[in-house]
């Protein structure tokens, strides 16, 4: 190829020296990787399996239930994928969460959604938080946020209530396909132009 780019890859160095054949084997790769990216999210929601974390379930039930409930209820896809990977940081990033499901997603779902996932761990303190010595009512801070009554909803209706071993939650297979159609193309990305 023209300027130093072979067929399969760029040959650059440093970014630099990269011209557009580099990028456009680059890109070439990318979109030949298109969807692999749900398919790595999926594996680490299985890892989520088995690790029960003191609770009643382990964090995929946990998960698969919360996404049931808020599938069951009518929400959209995009809704029921924030409900399914709300809590994908469990293990990797204990310490944050909510920020971590968050960030996956960010590029594929509204505003609204990306701040209650980002902010449904101090939300979720309100169940909690007393019996471990924190402030239950540090949800409080965000009073007054246009999202702060719908991220409320979120963990009294699914969130809270999902660690039943008793209920009959639906496959993760059932929610590939959902995840597949949210991710499939960024909408808040600086690569969405890219991707059309």
């Amino acid at each position: 190829m023209a300027d130093g780019a072979t067929h399969d890859r760029a040959t650059f160095t440093a970014m630099t020296d990269g011209v557009e054949a580099d990028w456009a084997a680059i890109m070439r790769d990318a979109q030949a990787r298109r969807g692999q990216h749900v398919d790595a999210i999926v594996s680490h929601l299985k890892l989520l399996g088995g690790d029960y974390g003191g609770f009643n379930v382990d964090r995929l039930e946990h998960s698969l239930q919360t996404a049931t409930r808020a599938h069951r209820d009518g929400r959209d896809e995009e809704y029921v994928v924030c409900a399914l990977l709300h809590d994908i940081g469990d293990i990797l990033l204990p310490a944050s969460h909510a920020e971590m499901g968050a960030a996956i997603l960010k590029p594929y779902i509204s505003e609204r959604n990306h701040w209650m996932l980002e902010h449904h761990g101090v939300f979720q303190g309100y169940y909690f938080f007393h019996h471990i010595g924190l402030d239950r009512d540090l949800r409080e801070q965000f009073r007054g946020h246009p999202d702060f009554e719908y991220t409320a909803q979120f963990c009294h209706l699914y969130d809270q209530n999902s660690f039943d071993p008793a209920y009959d939650s639906m496959p993760l297979e059932a929610f590939v396909p959902m995840m597949r159609r949210v991710m499939e193309r960024p909408v808040r990305s600086i690569y969405k132009r890219v991707e059309e």
